[in-house]
């Protein structure tokens, strides 16, 4: 055996000047020369890339201890010192870059406190009550003939001095009909069915009441054109306490926007799951490789699933809330996408696993590949793929409350609004729902999932 050719130390320590990384190769440090390479490079870009010239030593420290491991060969010099060096200028500058502010969270404590203190008092139920409930529409913004509403309901009147509104400006709102001398509640619910705006007040001695009302550009937070006149609704509601237990309203917002969720990641997992098993066949690398024609079709599938699996659902569902509109279907053509994908990936790798044994059987039979899949693939591969599709599910319903965020309907679509509002007593009780149904559902998908695999 020949000792593997290194080169003089002199041009090893110039090379390391030139390049850092360079001089640990040259003596046959390969492994050492890379990782010297790319963590100088890294703090290189990052710095450059932050601006401030102080930060500059940080690269130029590295360049120094790069030269001073090369001078020092064969004797080793711990890498710790650059490792902890580089890591603390990642610390330092993406903290700068975050913002990274721990005081902020005490700095309005007494606000914190307030809020915290209003989720905990839930709002999922109310005593029960009768009520008188009005309302009047209102165009909002303006179009060349607003419609004239008729807003008169069993001798409840709410109407409005103007007949459209653009966000900004002042509207006066009336009420007459209404009991004397007690509280009433408005909210502005605007097309799709979110409370934008609430107030409170209480009626004169006759019944009536006159309200001020600034018209807050929130009202238009949800409309994919803002530009385009819509019907808004405005709510003017008394109640009083007749004795017993109800859903609040903010229960009943819940109630549906449960439904919804679980609806939405129920129709998603199951056309996701049964789209995703042509898909996981076809991106199997054992079933696909036998000729080049099932091989190209491997390759293509495999990149398609990759691609698509990559795209986040939340993205995808703001492009389909532009191309459809508001509400649930946009969310759950989103997360069906990335289900079909993510699933055909955990499927086709599930058959890649099986044990070759029964294939090679079928094959020798002469029989075809939809024979093959069929008599050898199939029956080892239903228990996996069916724990694997419930705990697909577990992660769309979890998804499906995120949803909502971007307008893909569900909870998230209320949650959002409640958190703009500032309704914190309804946040809360949210985050308690979902926490609840998660919980339950995980339960049962774990009893499941035990059973099968």
């Amino acid at each position: 055996m020949t000792a593997k050719k290194t080169f003089p130390k002199s041009l090893s320590i110039l090379l390391a000047v030139l390049l850092p990384g360079l001089g640990h190769i040259s003596q046959r440090r390969i492994k050492g020369g890379i990782y010297t390479f790319v963590g100088f490079g890294t703090a290189l870009a990052v710095v450059a890339w932050f601006g401030k010239p102080a930060w500059y030593s940080i690269p130029a420290v590295l360049w120094l201890w790069n030269i001073w491991d090369v001078i020092n060969f064969p004797k080793k010099v711990t890498a710790l010192f650059p490792v902890i060096l580089w890591l603390a200028m990642a610390y330092a500058i993406g903290g700068k870059v975050t913002d990274f502010n721990i005081k902020a969270l005490f700095e309005n404590a007494s606000r914190s406190k307030e809020m915290v203190q209003q989720m905990f008092e839930l709002d999922f139920t109310q005593p029960k009550a009768e009520r008188l409930k009005g309302y009047v529409d209102i165009q909002c913004p303006c179009s060349d003939n607003p419609p004239i509403p008729d807003n008169t309901v069993d001798g409840l009147r709410v109407y409005v001095d103007q007949l459209c509104s653009m966000t900004n400006d002042t509207i006066t709102l009336h009420g007459e009909g209404f009991w004397p001398d007690y509280a009433v509640k408005l909210y502005w619910q605007n097309p799709i069915g979110g409370t934008a705006m609430q107030a409170d007040l209480t009626t004169d001695n006759q019944g009536t009441f006159d309200f001020t009302w600034d018209v807050d550009p929130v009202v238009q937070s949800t409309a994919q054109d803002p530009t385009v006149p819509q019907i808004h609704r405005i709510y003017a509601e008394q109640s009083r306490p007749i004795g017993g237990i109800e859903l609040s309203r903010v229960g009943g917002y819940i109630l549906q926007g449960i439904y919804e969720t679980i609806a939405l990641a129920f129709l998603s997992t199951i056309i996701g799951a049964l789209a995703a098993i042509p898909f996981g066949f076809l991106a199997a690398r054992n079933l696909m490789t036998g000729n080049p024609i099932t091989a190209v079709i491997y390759v293509i599938m495999r990149t398609i699933l990759n691609f698509v699996r990559s795209i986040e659902a939340l993205i995808m569902a703001i492009i389909f809330v532009i191309i459809v509109g508001l509400g649930p279907f946009p969310g759950m053509i989103a997360i069906t996408i990335h289900t079909t994908a993510a699933l055909g990936k955990l499927y086709s790798e599930v058959i890649e696993g099986i044990d070759p044994g029964p294939i090679e059987a079928i094959r020798a039979t002469g029989a075809n590949w939809f024979q093959v899949v069929r008599y050898a693939v199939i029956p080892q591969i239903v228990p996996s793929f069916t724990a694997l599709t419930i705990y697909r599910w577990d992660i769309n319903v979890r998804s499906s409350t995120i949803i909502g965020f971007v307008g893909g309907g569900g909870i998230g679509f209320f949650l959002w609004q409640w958190i703009v509002l500032q309704d914190f007593r309804a946040v809360g009780t949210a985050f308690v729902a979902i926490a609840v149904v998660v919980i339950i559902l995980d339960f049962f998908s774990a009893r499941i999932r035990e059973r099968l695999v």
